[in-house]
């Protein structure tokens, strides 16, 4: 079937816009297509530094002719408005249907041609393309990420006549600004398109284009025996610098490699995007980098490498004067200078909440190792984990807060736990990024997260939505995570307010979640009223094994028809209270739930004492045959009070008796 082919060509696309913009595209495209009728077998597009591609396949040459029928107002309706909807579907009175007491209108549209509603479909997407930022230019209106100059537009091989703001739509495009013959070189199909960028050196996929940058990147590395460092994010944005990506190995004064790594890498990052290269056997970093060009030079890339050198030398002899400057302060004169930092118009300034998590971390710290030592070193790095943010290393490179005071405490002698802490107390900051380990670092990473989330909380900054600007979500996420990993027990009662407790409950369903476990189990945990993540991870666990067998989904079903039971006999008036007692002339059903559950309830009782939750649930598992017995034999609603009294003290025990391992009323399994 015909094949649409689409190319809006500018100035360079920022590298960072690049991604979404594909995504955006096709989204658009996908919207407007199906509002005509039309469903593409297959639709993809592309985004680089200089164009946005799209090609859908399968579409048909026509429009479908379509048949609406649209419901109007009622009979007697006020003459407004039939004629609003008359006038909204293009019929006369006449041409209306009465069904059931209200106008309906039948309208039969002919299907137009598809070059016709591609024009239409196109014109709208590129004067309603959401780019963040945008621009006019010349004396137009029209709004793009840059100024546009090109749109090549073809179906079917056959150019879709159009024009977008003075834009005539063909079926030209051009290729590399620089390589080549530089001329425009028509294009009516995909695979035409393709290879004649190809040709004129441009890679269109960015797929295609990381990978020839890693290849290439990595071959260089190797033949000097050396390795990549290879960096995902870095990668994404290089991707969107180049269309003919050329890596170029780079060499740098080995004497700048007595800075710590992690200044190097950043400034190698962030201000050239460049990639390191370390030693393979000892990971260290050699003298060397890979910057990733967009021509193939003559030279090889010499040239263009010795002024990446130049550049990067003048970079690094700054982040030495940086280094060496910080040296000279200690970090306990830099907190002073915290009193001047705001953190919050409504919080204080930055040594308010520095203070805040010196005091959280003395309380935690007894919770992730009990030791004197630890709670004072914890103390001692809380007080200074914040000190880096004003020198002036962390001034120039935001990125390396925490690392750099890491680095100035092990210059001034503090003990390497300390220096530890101050390194990581930010961690994790995402799903993928590793937990601090160490108790000391543990501790302070709690404090650290644990006031961000109080202190916003009582101020009624709470995420709401999408909407997270303090990065909440990713906080209490970190709690909980380095929670589990240090197995610290930790009551979070007595640090948060419920509504806190609440955000934790929410979030740690997010982190069961992903890992396959289901929400309605956190659920029926966090109803018991428990505040320690490790134990409450540990018998959501526990329960998910349990309703996994037959025992508990059938001991599970027959827990809901005990509640449902005292549920009905509780709006007649109070449930009778007290313990079910074996009754004289009680079938032997009853009398063995009685037996059952008085022995459940000990066994139930020592295994949740040592929170040995699998336990719980296997003697949770014993009783399934006895309550089995119980419904199939016996009559709860008695004509005899006594026994039917007794009866439903006997479902109420079966109700608790599950209850005190998890509220089965929140699975809804």
């Amino acid at each position: 079937m015909p094949q649409l082919l689409l190319e809006l060509f500018s100035e360079e696309i920022p590298a960072r816009m690049q991604a979404q913009a594909a995504k955006d595209l096709e989204r658009l495209a996908r919207e407007k297509l199906a509002a005509e009728g039309f469903l593409p077998e297959a639709l993809k597009t592309f985004a680089g530094p200089r164009r946005l591609t799209l090609v859908a396949e399968g579409l048909p040459l026509a429009q479908p002719d379509r048949h609406e029928e649209r419901k109007g107002p009622r009979l007697g309706a006020p003459d407004q408005a039939i004629d609003g909807f008359l006038r909204s579907t293009g019929l006369t009175r006449e041409q209306l249907v009465e069904k059931d007491g209200v106008y309906f209108a039948h309208i039969d549209r002919p299907g137009r041609p598809t070059p016709e509603m591609v024009a239409e479909i196109v014109d709208a997407i590129v004067r309603g393309f959401p780019w963040p930022k945008s621009m006019t230019w010349g004396s137009g209106t029209l709004r793009w990420v840059r100024p546009l100059h090109r749109i090549l537009c073809v179906f079917n091989r056959e150019v879709v006549p159009f024009a977008v703001d003075g834009i005539d739509s063909a079926d030209l495009t051009e290729g590399h600004r620089f390589m080549g013959a530089r001329q425009s070189f028509k294009a009516r199909d995909f695979d035409e398109y393709q290879d004649g960028l190809a040709r004129h050196f441009v890679v269109l996929d960015a797929e295609e284009r990381k990978e020839r940058i890693m290849d290439a990147a990595r071959t260089l590395a190797f033949a000097r025996g050396f390795e990549l460092v290879e960096d995902e994010g870095l990668l994404d944005e290089v991707v969107g610098l180049a269309e003919w990506p050329t890596p170029i190995l780079g060499d740098m004064d080995p004497a700048f490699l007595d800075l710590p790594p992690e200044v190097i890498r950043t400034s190698m990052r962030v201000h050239q995007r460049y990639f390191a290269v370390r030693d393979a056997r000892t990971g260290f970093l050699v003298p060397h980098f890979i910057t990733v060009a967009n021509v193939e030079a003559p030279d090889g890339g010499k040239a263009i490498a010795a002024g990446n050198e130049r550049v990067l030398s003048a970079r690094l002899n700054d982040a030495r004067f940086f280094w060496d400057q910080d040296k000279t302060v200690a970090l306990t004169d830099q907190l002073a200078r915290l009193t001047g930092v705001t953190f919050h118009a409504k919080l204080g300034t930055m040594a308010d909440r520095a203070a805040r998590i010196e005091a959280l971390a003395e309380q935690i710290a007894p919770f992730v190792r009990d030791d004197t030592q630890t709670k004072t070193w914890a103390k001692v790095a809380a007080a200074l984990c914040k000190a880096d943010l004003v020198s002036a290393m962390v001034g120039e490179f935001p990125e390396l807060q925490g690392v750099m005071g890491g680095y100035y405490a092990e210059a001034q002698g503090y003990d390497p736990e300390v220096a530890d802490a101050l390194r990581h107390h930010y961690k994790p900051q995402g799903p993928h990024d590793d937990v601090p380990v160490q108790a000391v670092a543990a501790t302070v990473a709690l404090a650290d997260k644990l006031d961000m989330l109080v202190s916003f909380f009582a101020i009624d900054e709470k995420p709401t939505g999408s909407r997270d600007p303090y990065a909440l979500r990713r906080a209490a996420l970190g709690v909980i995570r380095i929670l589990l990993q240090s197995r610290t027990r930790l009551p979070l009662k007595a640090f948060v307010p419920d509504d806190l407790l609440a955000f934790f409950a929410d979030r740690l369903k997010v982190l069961l979640r992903e890992q396959g476990q289901r929400h309605d189990l956190v659920d029926a945990v966090f109803a018991l009223g428990d505040d320690d993540i490790v134990r409450i991870v540990s018998r959501v666990n526990a329960l998910d094994e349990f309703l996994q067998t037959e025992d508990g989904a059938n001991l599970l079903a027959g827990y809901k028809r005990a509640v449902n039971i005292l549920k009905a006999e509780e709006k007649k008036g109070p449930l009778p209270s007290g313990e079910p007692v074996e009754m004289a002339a009680a079938p032997p059903e009853e009398a063995g739930l009685v037996i059952a559950l008085g022995h459940a309830e000990i066994e139930i009782g020592r295994a949740l004492a040592k929170e040995d939750f699998a336990t719980a649930m296997r003697e949770l598992a014993a009783l399934r045959p006895a309550v089995d017995a119980f419904f199939d034999k016996v009559l709860v609603n008695s004509e005899v009070a006594a026994e039917r009294e007794n009866r439903l003290r006997l479902l109420a025990k079966v109700r608790d008796a599950m209850g005190r391992v998890a509220d089965f009323g929140q699975v809804t399994g």
